[in-house]
């Protein structure tokens, strides 16, 4: 009551400037519903001086933009309209301005048209509108508009406006003739018009002339070494993000999140692991440990750095996660030969109730792939259905991919019968699954009848089909792909093109064609083209194109000793003791070692691993003792051990060696394990050996199973005394 009585003893005058003075405050701290209480107040007040006036609607419209409010921002429209007020310049300019912030630029440009007289603020509201909601063209048009109806000459907000509506549509002479204008009209001095133009050209990809303009500003705040260290970033190069980065550091300017992620960004591109350590560091002392994204983006970082145990280590402890980090952890594991973590990540995130999306399942799919067992695959499977996401053509896609992983090249092109959309990454991963089976030509068949379909292949396509070629001996058709590459598509066969090709006819034993082809390559081959021909010399037994193979491999310095291993295995083949003993020399001294190989069968989500001779399963009596029955059953049908592979020991202890190699170890568990007629499934690191092919093969014979073996560059079908490679591997 004596609020109510002090006001009404107010003048008229100041009670006006009381109503207006709440309206200012509330504008000022943002605060709509405060304003809109003093906008009541003015309306219902007996005092005319009191009632809104026009800067009163135009305060309360800003406020309704900020916030994107649309309801009131219509609202206040009608009392304009209603007052007469709505066509006048600032009030008009102010509802444009208020539609485009609110998603509504058809609106803005409704009333813009109504304006009788347009000024150069209402053309920019207008562009900036336009621009806000990704019209770019219709941005760059209204300034067009501007100068030849308007007769309204562009300011640095125009050009602050249209320079990223340029940058979104890739209009690299719009963003030069933005830039000209800005100096001949003296623009490029203000520091926030040099920004956007520099912004815009590294956008568009021209980093060259970004970097021309940012070392030529007389002042440059954070933004602008925001916007050019992550225009290095986002134009692939990350040595220039990371080194611009590190300056802008050194020079003790402030660092904010923006140039912390494209630092990120740099270092997991580059693979710097000690650079990544110090960019975490420095967040830490900025602040930035409680911003999602940038520890988000920290987690990728290490995971590609090939770190993903400080990756989990960082995830665990973050106290907020959204689903982006959930997935940025279950990738990196993927990524990382961390399957089974993956995997067990996946299963946690619906514990805790976080909702999976497409980017989640083709994230953990791949690790369900790597681990290669059928039960999981049609677990996650059912789950994508079950979720609606299994017709997301990303989803379906990996879906493809992970059943063919999983032995089941069948299931997964009955998935891609039924796919309502097949980009061309499905084509490419059912003519890849078919080729890693040996199906040469079904998968050829498939891609033929992708071209007739109208989708054009693109290098991925290319290399799983001369992959197939490959692992079918199809080499008049590999040939001719190759060739209709560049000729028929354009696209340049870059090295794994090269290295398929040299494997496709050095397996075929055409091993000086293959040579030939090499020294006929247009780039400088790389290990993996020279490894494929040193594979081959082994199937062959070249010693001569061998040792040339090897010695230009070795000049590449490979990080392992596989090629090292190879050598020595086909000198001790040719008998050549004195070669084989100076290559393990050379390993020795070089600090590589053999890659141990393993084989892996998974039992009720159980991964079982064996190593050749190993001896530390539970199990291992009951293993040693089946395989040894197991021996003597299919040499009652012919098998007769396959030496070659070992050398500087009796042959009676090569016949024990062999008999123990991992991939014997994992059938016979298997055997043990599983009831008469299921089929058994394993997984190898490495080629499978010639005596263990052999042998497979009698074991489906004599046990009536049929034994489903990946090894590292293709799966073996073992079934009635046959494989499905047609001992072509």
């Amino acid at each position: 009551m004596l609020c109510a009585l002090a006001t009404a003893s107010l003048p008229s005058h100041a009670a006006a400037a009381d109503h207006h003075a709440r309206l200012r405050a509330a504008a000022a701290r943002s605060d709509l519903p405060g304003a809109l209480a003093a906008f009541a107040a003015m309306s219902s007040s007996p005092y005319a001086t009191a009632r809104p006036v026009l800067r009163t609607f135009t305060a309360l419209l800003k406020l309704c933009a900020a916030r994107g409010d649309l309801p009131t921002g219509r609202a206040v429209h009608a009392q304009l309209a209603a007052r007469g007020l709505a066509a006048e310049s600032l009030a008009a300019t102010a509802l444009a301005n208020m539609y485009a912030k609110c998603r509504r630029p058809a609106d803005a440009r409704r009333v813009f048209d109504r304006m009788p007289d347009r000024d150069r603020v209402a053309w920019n509201a207008l562009v900036a509108g336009y621009a806000r909601n990704g019209l770019a063209e219709e941005a760059l048009g209204m300034v067009v508009r501007m100068q030849v109806e308007g007769g309204e000459r562009p300011d640095s907000v125009t050009l602050v406006s249209v320079l990223p509506a340029c940058a979104a549509v890739q209009a690299l002479d719009a963003c030069r003739e933005a830039h000209a204008f800005a100096v001949r009209a003296g623009f490029d001095a203000l520091v926030n018009v040099s920004t956007a133009i520099l912004d815009a050209y590294c956008k568009c990809g021209a980093i060259e002339a970004a970097r021309a303009v940012f070392d030529r500003m007389p002042v440059k705040n954070t933004v602008s070494w925001n916007a050019m260290i992550d225009g290095y970033a986002e134009n692939g190069n990350a040595t220039e993000a990371l080194a611009l980065f590190k300056r802008m550091v050194g020079e003790g300017l402030d660092v904010t999140d923006v140039s912390v992620l494209a630092a990120l960004q740099a270092c997991g591109e580059l693979g710097h692991l000690d650079e990544a350590r110090h960019v975490h560091e420095l967040l830490v002392r900025i602040g930035l440990r409680s911003n999602v994204s940038v520890m988000n983006a920290l987690i990728t970082t290490y995971c590609k750095c090939k770190r993903s145990d400080l990756a989990a280590q960082v995830f665990y402890e973050m106290e907020k996660k959204t689903r982006i980090s959930w997935n940025a952890m279950i990738l990196g594991f993927a990524q990382n030969g961390c399957s089974e973590d993956a995997v067990r990540l996946f299963s946690r995130m619906q514990l805790e109730s976080v909702k999976p999306d497409s980017f989640t399942l083709v994230s953990v799919i791949p690790a369900v792939a790597d681990i290669s067992d059928p039960l999981q695959a049609r677990w996650i499977h059912g789950y994508s259905v079950r979720q609606h996401l299994d017709q997301d053509v990303y989803v379906l896609t990996a879906l493809i991919d992970m059943y063919a992983k999983c032995g089941r090249v069948s299931v997964a092109r009955s998935l891609f019968n039924t796919a309502r959309e097949r980009h061309v990454i499905t084509w490419n991963a059912m003519i890849h699954g078919y080729g890693s089976h040996g199906f040469g030509k079904v998968a050829v068949e498939l891609f033929e009848e992708m071209k007739s379909n109208g989708k054009l292949p693109n290098e991925t396509t290319f290399l799983s089909v001369l992959s197939a070629c490959s692992h079918a001996g199809l080499v008049d058709e590999g040939r001719k792909y190759f060739t209709s590459m560049k000729e028929d598509y354009g696209l340049e066969p870059g090295m794994e093109h090269y290295g398929t090709m040299v494997d496709l006819l050095g397996r075929a034993g055409k091993l000086d064609e293959a040579w030939s082809f090499i020294q006929k390559m247009p780039i400088d081959p790389g290990i993996s083209v020279y490894g494929a021909m040193l594979g081959a010399c082994k199937l062959h037994k070249n010693v001569e194109l061998a040792e040339e193979s090897a010695r230009r491999i070795f000049e590449l310095g490979p990080e392992e000793g596989v090629y090292h291993v190879l050598l020595a295995n086909i000198y001790a083949n040719a008998s050549k003791w004195k070669d084989v003993a100076r290559i393990r020399t050379s390993m020795e001294k070089k600090g590589l070692q053999k890659t141990p190989g393993w084989s892996i069968i998974q039992l009720k989500n159980e991964v079982h691993t064996f190593y050749s001779g190993s001896t530390n399963h539970q199990q291992a009596k009951e293993i040693y003792a089946r395989l040894a029955k197991l021996i003597e059953e299919i040499k009652a049908v012919g098998y007769v051990p396959d030496t070659d592979s070992i050398h500087d020991v009796e042959d009676d202890v090569k016949a024990q060696l062999l008999n123990t190699h991992s991939e014997k170890l994992a059938i016979a568990f298997g055997l043990i394990r599983t009831s008469p007629g299921t089929t058994i499934q394993i997984k190898k690191n490495l080629r499978v050996c010639n005596d263990c092919h052999n042998a497979t093969k009698l074991i489906s014979l004599v046990t009536r199973r049929e034994i489903i073996m990946r090894d590292i560059h293709r799966f073996h079908h073992f079934k009635d005394g046959k494989c499905s490679c047609g001992d072509y591997w």
